[in-house]
């Protein structure tokens, strides 16, 4: 964990309701999150076990990955009592990568009351791009009791 970073409480940023604790998306494609600030949030996915037909990393695993990432780093600056939600996610596939695991970085491009608008990039293991995704997540207030 970098200078500055906290722990990660998965369960306080998203809100997981307990039924649905053990059908994340995020574990079934084997994420890791390194570090999680309001400025920056860093996670993995490996390759192996996230390919297409042609043996390379599934566009669709970089998807999950650009969207748990940017929609981290909007809630963590969504507020108290507020909830982000993604709203629009776009990627564009730059490399193909067969090995090894990807690295995303989303960092806010925008932060205002009713959006939250990251950029996440994603890198193979020789820190060479291989995505760029933008996610905007809307951002309401909680209901109460959630």
């Amino acid at each position: 964990m970098t200078e500055g970073a906290v722990p990660i409480d998965v369960d306080r940023l998203s809100g997981i309701d307990p039924a649905a604790a053990d059908q994340q998306l995020n574990d079934k494609v084997g994420m890791q999150l390194i570090e999680a600030t309001a400025e920056r949030v860093i996670g993995t996915i490996p390759v192996e076990g996230n390919l297409q037909p042609y043996g390379l990393l599934h566009g669709g695993a970089n998807a999950v990955l650009a969207e748990a990432l940017g929609s981290t780093v909007a809630a963590l600056n969504a507020g108290p009592g507020r909830a982000a939600m993604g709203l629009e996610l776009s990627c564009t596939h730059h490399r193909a990568v067969r090995t090894g695991k990807v690295t995303g970085v989303a960092t806010p491009l925008h932060v205002g009351r009713g959006t939250i608008t990251a950029e996440i990039v994603l890198t193979d293991d020789e820190g060479r791009r291989t995505c760029t995704a933008r996610l905007t997540c809307v951002v309401r207030d909680r209901p109460p009791g959630s």
